[in-house]
C-alpha cells in the first residue's frame, strides 16, 4: 500500500476527466487497495452508469452517487441537488477519516465548489487533513485555483476534436 498519497486533479472541458478516475481505480483495485467512487450531481435511475454495476462486482470497490435522475448543469440545478451535495460531501469527509480507504474519488466535487453547492474552504481543509497514506483525486470542470495549487499532480482535459459536435450522444460503456 502506499507511504504518501497525493492529491490529484483532472478538470477541463475536455473528455476523460472521470474516465482517467476510473483507469486509477482499476488499477488500484489490482492491487488490492480498497477503493471508494463518490459521484457528486449524477442520479442512477436516469443513465446506468456502468461503474455502477462495476461497484457489484469487485469486493474492494464502493460506488456511491450523490444526484438527481439527471446530470446537474449550471442551468438545471435546483434545492435538492444542493441537499445531494451535502449528503455527498457529509458522507466524503466520513470516508476520508476512515481509514479504510487507500483511494477515493470525489468524482464531480469541483462542479459542485463552483456552484458554492460545497464549499472550498471545507474541501481544502479535508485534504490538508487527510491521512498520509490516502490518495485522493477530485474530477470536473472548473476546478478551483486553491485546490489547484493545494493538488500535487494536476491534468487539464482540453477538447480538440469530439463526436458529440457531429450529434453523437453519450453511449453505454463508454460515456456512462
Amino acid at each position: 500500500m502506499l507511504d504518501h498519497g497525493y492529491i490529484q486533479i483532472y478538470t477541463g472541458d475536455g473528455k476523460g476527466k472521470t474516465t482517467a478516475s476510473l483507469g486509477l481505480a482499476l488499477r488500484a483495485l489490482g492491487h488490492g487497495w480498497n477503493v471508494l467512487i463518490i459521484q457528486f450531481t449524477k442520479g442512477d435511475s436516469a443513465t446506468s452508469y456502468g461503474e455502477l454495476a462495476s461497484g457489484l462486482k469487485f469486493d474492494n470497490l464502493e460506488v456511491k452517487q450523490f444526484g438527481m435522475d439527471r446530470v446537474a448543469y449550471a442551468h438545471n440545478v435546483c434545492m435538492e441537488d444542493y441537499k445531494e451535495a451535502k449528503r455527498g460531501w457529509e458522507c466524503a469527509k466520513e470516508a476520508i477519516n476512515s481509514g479504510k480507504y487507500q483511494l477515493i474519488i470525489l468524482d464531480e466535487i469541483n462542479i459542485c465548489t463552483a456552484m458554492n453547492m460545497v464549499k472550498v474552504s471545507e474541501v481544502k481543509e479535508a485534504l490538508l487533513n487527510k491521512p498520509e497514506n490516502l490518495e485522493i483525486v477530485l474530477t470536473g470542470r472548473y476546478a478551483h485555483p486553491e485546490l489547484k495549487a493545494l493538488a500535487h499532480l494536476v491534468t487539464e482535459m482540453k477538447p480538440v476534436k469530439h463526436y458529440f459536435d457531429t450529434g453523437v450522444m453519450a453511449r453505454q460503456g463508454i460515456e456512462y
